[in-house]
């Protein structure tokens, strides 16, 4: 009997000691740095939130955020390694994804539709009074310029029938409609809102999601060698994420000054278009049907848009 007491003390004490030892271990915190890239204009407006919260030091994960004028500079940092996540044009997603053979994945959608036809007078009132005119815009290569050909096609327009002029800058198409009483631009928010702030005399005269339901503008994009290394980062970011489009949409008047501080528009400008940016984040099988649907409009319509083919299942990052 006795015997049998001293095993089972000593099996009590052993346990004790591998539970004491296992409470003790914490799951060590992964402190590698998320470098997130993103473009002037909404894509960055539904990071508003999480970049100040950043800031602050609020946040469980290390971002390091950098904000950039053209897709064309993001492009090349994710094809060398220099930046991990990427909020890019739709479009571009698909031709980076060929690009680099596989090497990105889509992990939401951020923005959807955006894109608005302005114009001084009330000469434009559909698609098909674009006919003959000349329209002013950014985006050469990417979700604009595709989105708006699709549109023509479905309008029964050709390219020949309008003519496309590329700025660099929105800011320079709102320039352009300004002193020009006859221009038309094409522009996405806030944009478009600085140009109507502006200028008195334009309006909008087109709603492109009016035409194109479906219509998407921008993605998040991660390279899968950081995936694959830290995929519980990238679980977190798709949260804050999140609860950063929820907040700015919510709270508009607060995310506007966060807009106006980290260089994208005025506040006062801000507060007017957050609610037309249609900020968001969309993710697993929702973003993969809407997105492959989008990108297969737009490949029908011209298969260089999406990179010469169509991207194959390992594009889209579901879990």
């Amino acid at each position: 009997m006795k015997k049998m007491k001293r095993i089972l003390a000593t099996a009590l004490v052993v346990a004790m000691s591998i539970l004491a030892v296992g409470c003790g271990k914490k799951e060590e915190k992964d402190e590698t740095a998320i470098r997130v890239a993103s473009l002037k204009g909404a894509t960055s407006i539904g990071l508003v939130k999480l970049m100040e919260d950043s800031e602050a030091g609020l946040t469980e994960s290390n971002y390091q955020f950098n904000m950039y004028t053209a897709a064309d500079e993001v492009v090349p940092l994710i094809a060398k390694g220099e930046i991990d996540v990427a909020a890019i044009p739709a479009n571009l997603a698909s031709t980076l994804y060929k690009k680099t053979e596989g090497q990105i994945a889509v992990i939401n959608i951020n923005t959807l539709g955006v894109l608005y036809i302005l114009e001084n007078g009330t000469q434009i009132n559909s698609i098909a009074d674009l006919k003959g005119k000349t329209v002013y815009m950014t985006g050469k290569g990417t979700v604009p310029e595709f989105a708006f050909k699709y549109i023509l096609a479905q309008n029964g327009l050709s390219e020949s029938d309008v003519t496309i002029e590329f700025k660099s800058e929105p800011t320079e198409v709102a320039s352009i409609l300004a002193q020009d009483a006859y221009a038309v631009g094409l522009l996405p928010q806030p944009f478009v809102t600085v140009a109507l702030t502006q200028n008195e005399k334009a309006r909008i005269a087109i709603n492109l999601v009016d035409e194109w339901s479906d219509m998407l503008t921008g993605v998040t994009i991660v390279r899968k060698e950081f995936l694959e290394e830290h995929e519980g980062l990238v679980k977190k970011l798709l949260e804050d994420y999140a609860a950063s489009t929820t907040y700015v949409n919510e709270n508009p008047e607060e995310a506007s000054a966060w807009v106006e501080k980290y260089g994208i528009v005025k506040a006062a400008v801000a507060k007017k278009a957050i609610p037309g940016c249609n900020v968001t984040s969309i993710t697993g099988t929702e973003m993969k049907e809407k997105l492959s649907k989008y990108l297969e409009a737009l490949y029908s319509q011209n298969p260089s848009a999406v990179g010469g083919q169509l991207p194959d299942e390992e594009f889209y990052y579901t879990k």
